[in-house]
């Protein structure tokens, strides 16, 4: 039996700001949407993957999420690191840096930390 990961989710308080988010700082675009009177879920992807990222925006839910310790993430890797973390920087979502292993991480509007590698 094979199994083949296709998307995670992540609950945003303002979809519109993390839609924008994940365009500028990942190139990330809708691929499809769901409306229902209660939420709206868009899938982003890129052609790099078929991987998707679903946004959720539940419409009783406008604030943040407690996310905890931020213990998780998802992980992006780059061909061109350096224009990466000098965006990343500009934008100023960089929320911690491990030079020693060559990585960084950023955070998008509701706090979600994304990993940002290069390609070795």
């Amino acid at each position: 039996m094979k199994f083949k990961m296709v998307h995670e989710n992540y609950n945003v308080s303002d979809l519109q700001a993390s839609l924008d988010f994940y365009e500028k700082a990942l190139g990330l675009t809708e691929v499809r949407r769901k409306e229902k009177e209660s939420f709206t879920i868009v899938y982003i992807g890129n052609k790099e993957s078929d991987f998707e990222l679903e946004l959720t925006w539940l419409k009783d839910h406008p604030q943040k999420y407690d996310l905890g310790e931020c213990e998780f993430h998802l992980a992006f890797r780059t061909d061109d690191y350096e224009a990466a973390h000098k965006l990343h920087e500009e934008m100023g979502c960089i929320c911690y840096e491990n030079p020693d292993m060559g990585i960084y991480f950023i955070q998008d509007p509701d706090g979600y930390w994304l990993e940002v590698v290069p390609t070795r």
